[in-house]
């Protein structure tokens, strides 16, 4: 299931957010795994962030008691945080945790781990992660599953730049007046002629 709510209570006397939450879960009844979804945070305050992703997950999973991070990725961490009605301890480790892990405790429910996606990750790639992380066939770790984006990126970066290149050096033979490169073969005689369509456009 995917969980999407505005952030309506209002923290420390600070305005309410409008924005939505990022967060998606694996459905009831999937098989255990290493990671039960994944929230995407939109920076890394922890006070701002977790009371709507616990208001969240009290409804779903029961009251959240607790909660744990890596302190790699979270440069501030409250010993507590105000959340549906209640305090939410907070803790923190340097080893034991996967850093792109965030770990819950509920009372219902027992332990439950969240991949956590960085808040500067691109779009596409965060998509990618959040139905790779509640996807029942995948047995990666929550790092596991950001280095496997991280490669799709920089392969599909690699494509396009390669594509980029080849119409470059096929505009400066003459363009769309000389035969497109991919159509010639390794001896040199020409197969057919016209653009073909770069990738992505």
């Amino acid at each position: 299931m995917t969980a999407t709510i505005p952030f309506t209570p209002a923290v420390g006397g600070r305005a309410p957010s409008s924005s939505p939450l990022r967060l998606t879960l694996a459905p009831a009844g999937t098989p255990a795994a290493l990671i039960n979804g994944a929230w995407w945070p939109r920076s890394r305050n922890l006070t701002e962030q977790l009371p709507a992703l616990v208001e969240c997950l009290d409804r779903l999973w029961g009251r959240i008691t607790r909660v744990a991070v890596s302190r790699t990725f979270w440069p501030v961490v409250p010993g507590e945080v105000p959340a549906h009605g209640h305090m939410v301890r907070v803790g923190w480790s340097n080893a034991g945790q996967d850093p792109h892990t965030l770990l819950l405790l509920a009372h219902t429910f027992g332990r439950w781990d969240l991949l956590v996606i960085p808040p500067e990750t691109a779009p596409a790639t965060a998509t990618r992660l959040m139905a790779a992380a509640t996807d029942p066939s995948r047995g990666l770790t929550a790092t596991g599953l950001i280095h496997e984006a991280e490669r799709f990126r920089a392969a599909a970066e690699a494509a396009a730049d390669s594509d980029s290149l080849g119409e470059a050096v096929w505009d400066s033979e003459g363009g769309h007046d000389a035969p497109h490169p991919a159509s010639r073969t390794p001896d040199g005689p020409v197969t057919g002629h016209g653009p073909t369509a770069a990738a992505g456009v």
